[in-house]
């Protein structure tokens, strides 16, 4: 099902010259919607070199190619605009323009369209000192200078340690929310500040902070009727990280979970969902160019079950992305701990809390 505008070229026939792929079929072999492809035309610049008569567009290797590294770059978490910018410019020269985003502006922090996601963190509890790591941690965890030292150093032996002791002494929801994100955050606005220099210290935090959610998170529980959660990214978004978080909390709390990962097209997950029957979907969106509310609707309403005891999951939107697109009935959580109370809850048949709806 096709939740988003039409393409004209979205058939991925063959044009009127014959040459290059439609719009569509670039779609499908970048794993994006054929929507953010004209997006990404109309505000960075990034469309083909050449267009054929009418509203055809046909894309040739070098112009897929360039939208390929579009999409490795904004996968790390870069804001659109650098990533574009870098697209444009692959040898590095610098000597592009730069690429600014001709729609309306975005109000979203820096900080949200440039790390690689988080539920947004609570207010740390428990002793806090300054940490002077020169990453500008601020008042937070004493715990968070070690692994940001680690981190800078590219230590992966004592990040591993420094991960592990901070999961096992505080648990997943904490350790996440106190120590991890406000590590993560602090390295991103360093690579912010500096050009392109430190995206390898956020790289390789963020892949050991996946592996060490994976390593310390207890076995999926079994199945249980009515109890399952589906978490996926919504399509054409890649930040995983968060929902890695969820899917460990979820786990210590002996909840069954199936993660589907980064940029689901909308029919696997519509299929997903009416195969496993889940209690709660947590669908996560980064941007506000890959939120959708009528895909979150949509899941909202699939009913499964029999006749006069059909069911319908609660619908998570979680992450900055869905900011000013929420409306009744599809909660959005305001922390890790708020979404993994919200999944407990309509696991077990309560009233959902709504936070932002």
């Amino acid at each position: 099902m096709d939740m988003g505008e039409r393409d004209p070229d979205a058939s991925g026939g063959p044009g009127p010259s014959g040459g290059g792929l439609s719009t569509g079929e670039v779609a499908r072999r970048l794993g994006v919607a054929p929507t953010t492809v004209r997006t990404w035309d109309r505000r960075y610049g990034l469309g083909p070199a050449a267009h054929t008569g009418g509203r055809h567009r046909r894309w040739t290797p070098e112009d897929l190619a360039r939208l390929e590294r579009m999409c490795a770059l904004t996968a790390t978490g870069l804001p659109p605009s650098e990533a574009a910018r870098l697209a444009l410019d692959p040898v590095g020269t610098g000597g592009s323009a730069p690429v600014t985003d001709r729609s309306a502006p975005d109000t979203r922090t820096a900080r949200e369209a440039a790390v690689p996601g988080a539920l947004p963190a609570a207010r740390a509890r428990g002793t806090r000192r300054r940490a002077g790591t020169g990453l500008g941690l601020g008042d937070v965890r004493q715990e968070c200078k070690g692994v940001a030292r680690a981190a800078l150093r590219l230590d992966a032996a004592a990040l591993e340690t420094l991960l592990g002791e901070a999961i096992e002494q505080h648990g997943l929801v904490a350790a996440w929310t106190e120590v991890i994100m406000p590590t993560l955050q602090a390295v991103g606005r360093k690579w912010e500040r500096s050009g392109e220099r430190y995206v390898e210290v956020e790289h390789f935090l963020s892949w050991h902070v996946s592996g060490a959610l994976r390593r310390h998170a207890p076995p999926v529980p079994a199945d249980r009727p009515g109890a399952l959660t589906v978490l996926a990214c919504v399509p054409a978004e890649h930040h995983t990280l968060p929902l890695e978080a969820l899917a460990a909390a979820l786990a210590e709390r002996g909840l069954p979970v199936r993660m589907f990962g980064g940029a689901l097209p909308v029919e696997s997950l519509v299929a997903a969902v009416r195969r496993t029957g889940p209690a709660a979907v947590g669908l996560w969106a980064q941007s506000r160019t890959t939120a959708s509310r009528p895909l979150a609707e949509h899941i909202a309403q699939i009913e499964w079950g029999v006749r006069g005891a059909r069911r319908k999951p609660v619908v998570l939107t979680l992450g900055p992305g869905w900011a000013g697109q929420t409306a009744p009935g599809l909660p959005r959580p305001a922390g890790l701990a708020e979404a993994v109370a919200a999944v407990a809850s309509a696991a077990t048949g309560e009233a959902t809390p709504q936070p932002g709806t």
